[in-house]
């Protein structure tokens, strides 16, 4: 084995952290006789020769010795080995892929398609492992054969004359994923793919098999699924819920003969994933079952109704591990789609009283995320809150402490039963980072705080830590509108310090702003501060506006910014125009001629301001409109404005979009492979933004 390896110049190559002379040495650990060896050398492979899916000239010298590994039957853990031969050379550049390449990317382009070459033509070995002995090895095969091989009909015939003689359940399951992925890459195959799927999942295989086979044709043929998929699946989850636990068995890396001998841990991220994924089998029933539920859900896609059934039915599920699960496939589900979801939420509510507090901090983080949409499960919250004061306040190891995530979601509710735990929040010697939008999100209700606040902030030291101590406190009180906090925010305002002054001064600004004339006291300061540039002289004069309402003082500094070099500095002038309404109308022209500007937000809120000055819609709404098709993430400001305009004003193009939209069953901002804490709430604004709209053109709306 091996023989040529040192005849290699891997010297003048390099991999992801510098010369590849270590490489042979990383080769021959994949080979020795101690486990933890072997782990620690597949974990380099990863780490630094193939480091985040890359392709260098080093890899592609690695790929004839990693060949002679897998056929080699004394060489143990070669599953693994499999598995990183099927990533090496299993990347695809599409078309579009191929075009959006620069010149910094053709060698490793190149390389892409030299190592799927090289691998291709090696890949009729993975016939014989489908067989091999060793569990590992057969567990990795079906997906290398059918990732890798050039011939997929043999492959799909190779996969239907293995399942059924194959002993082991999870490699059958392996088996139905690699006809699913043919499928998928062969079009031409599909139809055969489908037939094959479809009959495993009606015939009289183990619970486990028909629901991988279900999963597979929603994957690649959703339209071939039985009209009763949901009830087909829900069953077969009730049957592997009555089976025995199976022996549990190692993954890809289990040697022949003892699939479920346990390893030492070892100091790398593979030992790392391993004994997470241990952890997370455990006591499990079917470990591999969420594995195929995610699939199913990923293929059903928008057919929420389906999604929701089977969702509400792993909830009610008696095993803990099946309601985990569940819980982290409904926040999928609620964040990307739009739908009926109170019964989905009362029963996410009910695992906040499971005696596992994994489970039940789960859910409670779920319901975190869902903002108004977690209404169904208020009740429990609550009494979650109330039962467990010690977890109101989350310390980290470092960085600030948090609220806990029960107390967020009732505040993020409006629940005033919340305000116990906001209250002692407040007196900790180090204020949560998050009270502040906590009590913003609770509005009026937690005007009780206001005095809290406000002391805390007179106790806050104007030293280079001030922002963190007191951006909460200001972000309170400018929520509350608490005026009478004015001297103690005044005095943060002029005594703020170098490090992160302009953050904080930002932060006082605006509480200022919402006081309105309340904040008499500060007009002095506020009208020095009008002579700063760029953004903090806006800030300053919006301020100023609120508490004085005098045009003449902010109309020269807010016209001067919409001058300003930096996009964002104009975009905050303009919106702060928009304010002043007709006391603004010397800035028409200015706006008018933003209108055309490279930056869209710039264009939008040039838009709004030019309307809420003039009156007029001619000019302002095929702007947003037409910013409404291009970025959707600017669509709950421009629905914002349609709603105040009337869509008697607006015109029958911005009845159309909106209607379109209340329509979609996508959310306006998910995104795959992404999210943000606040996607959910973000939509449901969007979508009440456009009701509202809608029903102020026919009196009703719609309800869809």
């Amino acid at each position: 084995m091996f023989a040529g390896i040192d005849e290699v110049d891997w010297a003048s190559m390099e991999h992801a952290y510098g010369p590849a002379d270590d490489v042979p040495a990383l080769l021959r650990g994949l080979a020795a006789a101690d486990p933890a060896e072997r782990e620690s050398a597949l974990d380099g492979m990863y780490g630094a020769v193939h480091h985040q899916g890359d392709v260098y000239a080093c890899t592609l010298a690695c790929i004839p010795f990693l060949f002679e590994l897998v056929v080699d039957p004394g060489v143990q853990d070669r599953g693994g080995v499999v598995e990183l031969l099927t990533s090496i050379g299993g990347i695809d550049l599409d078309e579009d892929d191929e075009e959006e390449i620069d010149e910094d990317e053709i060698e490793g382009a190149a390389n892409y398609a030299m190592a799927a070459s090289a691998v291709t033509a090696g890949a009729g070995v993975f016939c014989e492992l489908i067989a091999d002995e060793d569990t590992g090895v057969r567990l990795a095969a079906p997906l290398a054969l059918a990732t890798l091989h050039s011939r997929p009909d043999r492959v799909l015939a190779l996969l239907r004359e293995r399942l059924p003689v194959e002993p082991v359940e999870e490699v059958r399951l392996a088996l139905v994923e690699a006809a699913g992925q043919v499928a998928l890459r062969h079009h031409p195959l599909a139809g055969q793919a489908a037939d094959w799927l479809s009959r495993l999942a009606a015939e009289a295989y183990s619970p486990g098999l028909r629901l991988a086979a279900l999963a597979q044709l929603a994957r690649c043929a959703p339209d071939a699924l039985p009209g009763d998929v949901v009830a087909m699946a829900v069953g077969l989850l009730r049957e592997l819920r009555s089976g025995r636990p199976e022996p549990e068995r190692g993954g890809p890396a289990a040697s022949a003969g003892d699939a479920s001998t346990e390893r030492a841990a070892t100091p790398t991220l593979l030992g790392q994933l391993r004994a997470l994924s241990a952890r997370e089998a455990a006591g499990r029933t079917a470990p591999w079952a969420a594995g195929l539920l995610r699939t199913l859900h990923v293929g059903l896609d928008d057919r929420v109704e389906e999604r929701t059934a089977l969702l509400a039915d792993q909830l009610r599920s008696p095993e803990p591990w099946q309601r985990f699960d569940a819980v982290r496939m409904s926040s999928g589900l609620m964040r990307a789609w739009r739908g009926s979801y109170d019964e989905l939420v009362r029963l996410v509510g009910a695992q906040l009283t499971d005696p596992d507090p994994r489970l039940a901090e789960a859910a409670s983080r779920v319901l975190e995320e869902l903002f108004s949409l977690a209404a169904p499960a208020a009740d429990a919250l609550a009494a979650r809150v109330a039962a467990d004061p010690g977890a109101w306040v989350r310390q980290w190891a470092s960085g600030p402490p948090g609220l806990g995530s029960a107390v967020k979601a009732l505040a993020r509710l409006g629940d005033a039963r919340v305000l116990p735990a906001l209250a002692a929040a407040l007196e900790q010697p180090e204020v949560p980072h998050d009270v502040g939008c906590a009590i913003s999100s609770l509005g009026a209700a937690a005007a009780p705080l206001a005095g809290t606040l406000r002391r805390r902030l007179g106790e806050v030291g104007l030293d280079e830590g001030a922002y963190d101590r007191a951006a909460p406190l200001l972000t309170g009180l400018t929520a509350l509108r608490a005026g009478e906090a004015a001297p103690e925010v005044l005095r943060v305002l002029c005594g703020a310090p170098e490090y992160r002054g302009e953050w904080l001064r930002t932060a006082a600004l605006r509480a200022l702003d919402a006081f309105g004339p309340a904040a008499r006291r500060a007009v002095p300061e506020l009208r020095a501060l009008t002579r700063r540039p760029g953004a903090a002289g806006t800030e300053a004069a919006e301020a100023l506006w609120s508490v004085e309402g005098d045009a003449d003082a902010v109309l020269p500094v807010l016209l001067e910014g919409l001058g300003a070099e930096q996009a964002h500095d104009c975009r905050a002038a303009a919106a702060a125009l928009g304010r002043l309404g007709t006391s603004a109308a010397v800035a028409v022209p200015r706006l008018r001629a933003l209108l055309s500007h490279d930056e869209l937000w710039l264009r939008v809120n040039a838009a709004i301001a030019l309307w809420e000055i003039s009156g007029r819609t001619r000019e302002s709404v095929p702007v947003l409109l037409a910013a409404w098709e291009k970025n959707r993430h600017v669509r709950v400001r421009v629905a914002d404005c349609l709603a105040r305009m009337g869509l008697s004003d607006a015109g029958p193009g911005a009845s159309q979009v909106l209607r379109a939209e209340l329509l979609s069953v996508r959310r306006h901002n998910a995104l795959d492979g992404g999210y943000s804490s606040h996607d959910t709430d973000e939509d449901e604004k969007l979508l009440a933004l456009c009701r509202r709209a809608l029903d102020s053109e026919t009196g009703r709306g719609i309800t869809t």
